[in-house]
């Protein structure tokens, strides 16, 4: 239980950074700070804290999750591609 407590301390602590920029951010309606914001910090999640973790401790692959990784896949093509197509709704 102390775990489950001090790891939701912890996200939280780093979190609340994030989610102040992007509450300023959109408070002055500047919409393309609160998305990259947002986009910066998943990139860094994924890639930094997830390698690193991988290096302490790696995990051995289980097939099961190659149905995961399609979807995720699919969902992070359509993402980039509808910030591209269709109408653009912010603007400076």
């Amino acid at each position: 239980m102390k775990k489950i407590i001090g790891l939701t301390i912890i996200a939280a602590g780093t979190s609340l950074p994030e989610l102040a920029t992007s509450v300023v951010a959109a408070m002055k309606k500047n919409a393309d700070i609160a998305i990259g914001n947002i986009v910066g910090s998943n990139i860094f999640n994924i890639l930094l804290v997830l390698g690193v973790s991988a290096l302490v401790r790696p995990l051995d692959f289980n097939p099961a999750f190659n149905t995961d990784l399609y979807l995720l896949s699919a969902g992070t093509i359509f993402l980039f591609l509808s910030m591209f197509i269709g109408k653009k709704t912010t603007s400076r």
